[in-house]
């Protein structure tokens, strides 16, 4: 993500929480009837150009939280143009033809030229034979002194600080595999100069400071992933274990990819996939749900209906056999082993949340007290569902560190054990039970601001076609069996459906 995508959270209020906390207490049979008196405090509505709110009042204090989840992630990028999803969202706080431009038509100009001389560098580096370094290097020359003229046009950070003086905190985006999201919280009655805003940066966008923020970008990924030995695995493994499907591109993009693409077709990105039907806004906090209808109506209303683009169509083929993925490196030791699973529209998703629990969350999962607190061979460990995404069939991982002195053998072959044992003993009821429990306890965390629950609903809204399913999962995890977990357990987790790539301490080093 360009941006960091944490510590954003607020406090939560009075009115909801307690609500939240009866709902997701209750069995099976009490969450439908408090489900129907959350669901009372949820204004819906769609705009003509397709564009979808969800809007919850909750009158505790005078503030608010926007959140804008955009359906368009890496995995609608093809091959040649990775990264743009990521790139656009740096591009979103640039401003718009009036946010962020001392004069439109002068920095017009200025931006056209500099995108005439990079389409230069660009034709040069890819034409066949050795490229002319010598000219390359006064194209480069002319790029920097175009980009320093446009630079006396543009008033930096302006959208961000427009929106900070306004009382805005928390101002930031983050991208993924599946979708796009950017938040704000505002007093409650700055609620139409948000509206404003959010809808020009989708309405009228100017890509300003394209090149230099590939620099960014390109500056983040070396960070993120060539320096870092488990990026680095972790973008290796997804490419081993996604042989058709674009769930094995990275996120940030390939680094010639980045250096490649131009600020035409990162336009053209942008108006294939933020059309409104592809965007879905959440509104929680002090409002008039009527009052956000009609500035809704006001500003997003502006924006022209769009054609949405279609899903991604192709399928990933069942594995013929395992896979394997050595990264060498000569840093501490890493197993990362994945099954391929299907996608959170699937029965059994509610399944492998259990799994998930029982397996991977906190001290007291199954892979914590063999490998860290019994046989002391790891220093982490932990299983986990929706990795890339979950939006198409994603995959169900297991990690582990080895500990000084251990190797990824032991780990891996401990991790074995323990799915071993999930496939051919049935899990106990108590175990199941505390399962559950924690279930809804973690969704009571995850509710337990205005960001938080705008997060949730338009998750929910957009990934399973209704933000109900957010609170109708509890109910699937309460039908959860131990026959389930064994069935899906030995369905899923088979050596054919496995990759597993490990960091491979490089000779002449030791693995601690």
């Amino acid at each position: 993500m360009g941006r960091v995508y944490a510590g954003w959270r607020r406090a939560v209020g009075s009115a909801v929480l307690p609500l939240l906390v009866v709902l997701l207490a209750t069995g099976p049979s009490g969450i439908a009837q408090d489900l129907a008196e959350f669901e009372s405090r949820v204004t819906e509505f769609t705009l003509d150009n397709g564009l979808k709110f969800i809007v919850l009042r909750r009158p505790d204090a005078p503030v608010v939280t926007c959140f804008t989840h955009a359906n368009v992630g890496a995995v609608d990028e093809v091959t040649g143009l990775t990264g743009l999803a990521h790139l656009f969202e740096h591009m979103a706080f640039k401003g718009t033809r009036t946010i962020g431009t001392r004069d439109p038509e002068a920095e017009a100009r200025a931006l056209a030229k500099i995108d005439e001389i990079f389409e230069a560098i660009r034709a040069e580096r890819l034409k066949g034979g050795p490229a002319d370094e010598q000219k390359l290097a006064e194209l480069q020359r002319r790029l920097a002194e175009a980009q320093e003229q446009a630079q006396q046009y543009l008033v930096h950070d302006e959208f961000d600080e427009i929106l900070k003086r306004a009382g805005g905190v928390g101002l930031n985006a983050g991208t993924s595999s599946d979708y796009t999201v950017y938040f704000v919280s505002l007093p409650a009655n700055k609620l139409e100069l948000w509206m404003l805003m959010e809808s020009d940066r989708f309405l009228n966008p100017v890509l300003r400071e394209f090149y230099s923020e590939k620099d960014v970008v390109m500056e983040e990924r070396r960070l993120r992933t060539e320096t870092q030995p488990v990026g680095k695995l972790l973008e290796e493994f997804l490419a081993a274990a996604y042989k058709a499907h674009p769930y094995g591109q990275p996120v940030i993009g390939h680094m010639s990819d980045i250096e490649a693409v131009t600020r035409a077709q990162a336009e053209a990105f942008f108006r294939t996939h933020y059309v409104p039907s592809n965007l879905t806004v959440a509104i929680v906090g002090d409002v008039d749900p009527d009052r956000v209808k009609t500035l809704a109506r006001e500003y997003f209303g502006r924006i022209p209906h769009r054609p949405p683009p279609g899903p991604v169509v192709t399928v990933e083929p069942p594995q013929p056999g395992e896979r394997h993925v050595v990264v060498e490196d000569p840093s501490q030791p890493f197993v990362l082993i994945g099954y391929h699973k299907p996608s959170i529209q699937h029965e059994d998703n509610a399944v492998f949340d259990a799994i998930t629990d029982i397996m991977g969350s906190g001290r007291t999962s199954r892979l914590y007290r063999s490998l860290v607190k019994d046989k002391r061979i790891a220093m982490a460990t932990s299983g986990f569902q929706g990795m890339p995404g979950q939006k198409y069939p994603g995959l169900f991982l297991f990690y582990a560190m080895p500990a000084r002195g251990h190797t990824n053998q032991e780990c891996t072959r401990a991790i074995y054990d323990e799915i071993d044992r999930l496939r051919n003993e049935p899990v106990s009821e108590q175990e199941l039970q505390k399962a559950k429990t924690r279930a809804r306890a973690a969704l009571i965390r995850q509710l337990d601001s205005n960001s938080g629950l705008a997060e949730q609903l338009t998750f929910y809204e957009v990934l399973t076609g209704d933000w109900r399913n957010l609170f109708q999962q509890l109910e699937r995890i309460d039908r959860v069996t131990a026959e389930d977990i064994q069935r899906v357990a030995r369905a899923c987790f088979t050596t054919k459906n496995r990759t597993v790539g490990i960091i491979e301490t490089t000779a002449g080093e030791s693995e601690s």
